[in-house]
């Protein structure tokens, strides 16, 4: 396990990468109740959404793991789920079967741009400064994520008459989701202070606990049984290769045909973005994704580094999951939790990979982990993430500009591709303003254009 893994070359051992993968998957179990939740208003059946979900965590994080040797596990994206049932399916009027095949193309898009190394070419051409930001911004959503499931911040009216707008406002301490995260938020504090080993999946497992007595923690959920499950899997795997699938995108005429390829366009970019956001963020701030790493990269042709093979891991991954039955795969913001417990290998994403594969059998973790317990770790992590702002010359306003809109967007929108798009667009306003052409990579350039183009065409629909 040393000898494949290289533990001791990155500075950790068995222990730390099995608390880090069982630290990880704590984070991000929810996606197993939520996603067929999501998609099953889309019309597809719950329990086969809910094995697909677990089937497409599983492969596309022991790939991360075993191929790319990062800690970083991949699972259907929050955000991209809710595009594909609520915009694609519902409003745009598609069926889940061609909702499927657009996130199949989407995926065999991200494959081709990554095997080609455009991927790369974007990555190497982010200023280190927007790098930075990126970590930090990374820090800010996962710490307001970490809010909201918490229950300490939620969205209520602007109070305006007529005004539809939503603002975050205080939620109710007699709230006992709110009062049980308060609880786990101090206690894993305190642990992260003292340097405890283990102190944020303690947390996790101490708040659960904690929250039994107070009606938050629930130990016997309705659950699908495994055979429902199988069956409703038989309907949705390679339902994108029947006739209501690819081969239907191509009927209907021009127009569907222009929607389909703008959907897709919307796909890839959000999950490309998403992608790129999320291993550059966690990687700087824990220095598993150096500035070393990143230029070893660019010089290098394959896939040696191990930025390069964890970006084929996830382009894979999106493919496999619309094959099995679910939308985008992406790696997943949660994985700064593990990596926040240590996590620096790819033992840590096997791990991971081998309790979502124990959720095929078993009442799944994820209904016995409340959204109330896995609050406190994600504050911690986003706290721990901050620090990457402590690199940007804020003084200098040309710098200052793109980094806060980069950081700051992240969290309000919700999106760390949103994020990114303000960081890349102010970023090439000021280098414009500025007349310093030469700092303008024209990858920064050509993204701008597009994710003004992607508002436009968003705007439309």
């Amino acid at each position: 396990m040393e000898k494949f893994f290289k533990l001791k070359k990155y500075g950790t051992n068995i222990s730390t990468e099995v608390l880090a993968g069982l630290t990880t998957f704590f984070a991000m179990s929810y996606i197993l109740i939520v996603n067929p939740s999501v998609l099953s208003d889309a019309g597809m059946p719950w329990g086969g959404v809910y094995l697909a979900t677990i089937l497409s965590a599983a492969i596309g994080t022991l790939i991360m793991g075993l191929y790319g040797n990062v800690p970083y596990a991949v699972a259907p994206g929050m955000g991209l789920n809710q595009f594909f049932a609520l915009t694609v399916v519902k409003a745009l009027g598609f069926s889940w079967q061609e909702a499927l095949s657009m996130v199949f193309i989407c995926g065999v898009f991200n494959v081709l741009i990554t095997v080609t190394s455009v991927r790369k070419k974007i990555i190497a051409a982010i200023p280190e400064n927007l790098q930075y930001a990126i970590g930090g911004g990374i820090g800010i959503f996962v710490a307001y994520l970490g809010f909201i499931n918490a229950g300490v911040l939620e969205n209520v009216p602007a109070g305006e008459a007529g005004s539809k707008a939503l603002i975050p406002s205080l939620g109710s301490f007699t709230n006992p989701v709110l009062i049980v995260a308060m609880i786990g938020l101090v206690i894993t504090i305190v642990l992260a202070v003292l340097n405890v080993k283990g102190s944020i999946l303690i947390g996790i497992i101490a708040t659960a606990i904690i929250g039994i007595p107070f009606g938050v923690t629930h130990l016997n959920g309705d659950i699908v049984s495994v055979k429902e499950a199988f069956q409703g899997l038989g309907t949705t795997f390679g339902a994108i290769f029947t006739k209501e699938g690819i081969p239907s995108l191509f009927t209907g005429g021009w127009d569907r045909l222009l929607i389909s390829a703008v959907t897709i366009f919307s796909f890839s970019l959000s999950d490309v973005f998403d992608t790129i956001g999320t291993f550059i963020g966690a990687g700087r701030s824990s220095g598993i994704f150096s500035q070393e790493e990143v230029d070893k990269m660019q010089e290098t042709v394959g896939f040696e580094t191990r930025l390069d093979r964890a970006m084929v891991a996830d382009s894979v991954a999106t493919s496999t999951g619309a094959i099995l039955g679910t939308s985008n795969a992406t790696t997943f913001v949660e994985s700064a939790a593990g990596i926040g417990a240590g996590g620096r290998t790819g033992l840590a994403s096997v791990v991971t990979a081998i309790m979502f594969l124990l959720c095929i059998f078993i009442a799944p973790l994820a209904s016995v982990i409340p959204s109330a317990a896995t609050a406190p770790a994600l504050i911690v992590v986003g706290i721990m993430m901050l620090g990457s702002f402590g690199k940007i010359n804020w003084e200098d306003l040309s710098e200052a500009v793109p980094c806060f809109f980069t950081s700051i967007f992240m969290g309000l929108s919700y999106s760390i591709s949103y994020g990114i798009a303000f960081g890349f667009i102010t970023y090439t306003i000021v280098k414009i303003t500025k007349k310093e052409w030469k700092d303008l990579n024209p990858i920064i350039i050509v993204s701008s254009l597009l994710f003004i183009l992607y508002f436009i065409v968003m705007a439309k629909l």
